[in-house]
């Protein structure tokens, strides 16, 4: 298969209708070729192109930012010479001056499929900059690495957020260049956007489901370490709104979940318990870690990995991180009720709402856990709707 980058670069056609445009690339650490050349090297590289100006989205271009709500400076980069402006810095959106650099933005940005990582934020922001000023916007399509399936609630409206770009459910099941469409159409934004396609994306085919087995996976964010992280993420990445440990702080983050006060074999029971149906399509391994930093840094952890990874292990259909995550919640929440489970801080610059209520797009999921009358069925009547209706909506926006 060819990524939307890879054609470009061999392809002279359509880099054609680019012929005296000014520039910009908006990339990160995995905007790689397939001889893992950095897309900012590549484009350069052509003598057809007048590249004059980069962008980084959160943990920046180079991916340097280890923790989440770091920022990154601009600066110059020393080789080309050209600016590069951080988009997870003072500020979110391009400015005006910014737009000023260039005539056509360059997307090349891998993402892991799920709503609330930021890369899809900065997508629409770019969109609606571009819009606003008159410039162009040309995505490089990258695959979703899990594939097309589709779980979690959709965003309430007035819950949009840096970790909320818009109406989606947890699991999308987009690529970026998809996104795009979506983001245009939804938003009724006007601008020259153009995706240039994958060539032979299967993101049915096993065993990858979504990502090509082929290829080396290049860390788009430094915590995002491995293809098992990627189909984890959809329900981990709600730890970061709990007091249990992500994993951040230890060699497979966001794969694990835990805390120094809890009894893992028995929350794993429990879990078996209340929705053997949820748990279906990885394997639950209890285990003990500890943090060297972020939550619990220096204290022994007991917890679950999630292994996704054998494929006598994984079955990509069965399997629903974001059911499994809310699981874990719903028992530890039914074996200690006081529990101090929702971490309250200023999640993504938020100082009003709690991080948990953010990450999902509404206080649902959370309502759910803390109601110890409410069983799977309870949350799956929430869900199901939500996931039939994106499935739907979805459609016109295929690309493969």
């Amino acid at each position: 298969m060819k990524l939307g980058l890879e054609r470009f670069l061999q392809e002279p056609t359509l880099r054609a209708p680019l012929a005296g445009r000014r520039l910009a690339l908006l990339a990160h650490p995995a905007s790689v070729t397939r001889d893992l050349s950095h897309s900012l090297d590549a484009l350069a590289a052509l003598p057809d192109l007048k590249l004059c100006a980069a962008f980084g989205p959160q943990h920046g271009l180079r991916g340097d930012k280890q923790d989440n709500m770091i920022e990154s400076p601009d600066y110059v980069d020393p080789r080309l010479g050209i600016p590069v402006y951080s988009l997870y810095g003072s500020v979110r959106r391009p400015t005006p001056e910014m737009l000023e650099r260039f005539d056509v933005l360059l997307v090349d940005l891998q993402d892991l499929g799920c709503r609330i990582y930021t890369f899809i934020t900065t997508l629409r922001y770019v969109l609606e900059a571009a819009a606003a000023q008159g410039k162009a916007v040309w995505v490089l399509d990258r695959p979703n690495p899990v594939g097309r399936p589709v779980e979690g609630l959709l965003l309430r409206p007035g819950w949009e957020s840096f970790v909320g770009a818009g109406v989606l459910p947890m699991r999308h099941g987009l690529t970026l260049g998809e996104l795009g469409h979506w983001f245009i159409a939804t938003l009724g934004l006007e601008l020259e956007y153009r995706v240039i396609a994958m060539q032979g994306w299967q993101p049915d085919a096993a065993p990858g489901h979504g990502w090509p087995s082929e290829r080396s996976w290049v860390n788009p964010s430094p915590n995002a370490a491995h293809l098992s992280m990627a189909r984890a993420y959809a329900g981990t990445v709600m730890l970061e709104g709990s007091t249990l440990s992500e994993g951040r702080g230890t060699t497979r983050p966001l794969e694990l979940m835990g805390a120094p006060d809890i009894d893992a074999r028995c929350l794993l029971q429990d879990m078996q318990r209340l929705a053997p149906h949820w748990l279906r399509g990885c394997v639950l391994r209890e285990c003990f870690f500890e943090p060297t930093f972020h939550k619990h840094a220096g204290q022994l952890c007991a917890g679950l990995q999630i292994h996704v990874q054998d494929p006598l292990h994984y079955e990509h259909a069965a399997f629903t991180p974001w059911r499994l995550q809310a699981l874990a919640f719903k028992a530890l929440r039914l074996q200690a009720p006081d529990y101090a489970l929702w971490r309250d801080f200023a999640y993504e610059y938020e100082h009003d709402r709690l991080a948990i209520d953010l990450i999902n797009g509404s206080p649902l999921l959370r309502q759910w856990v803390d109601d110890a009358g409410a069983g799977a069925s309870e949350l799956d009547a929430l869900a199901q709707p939500d996931e039939a209706a994106w499935q739907h909506a979805r459609e016109p926006f295929l690309l493969y």
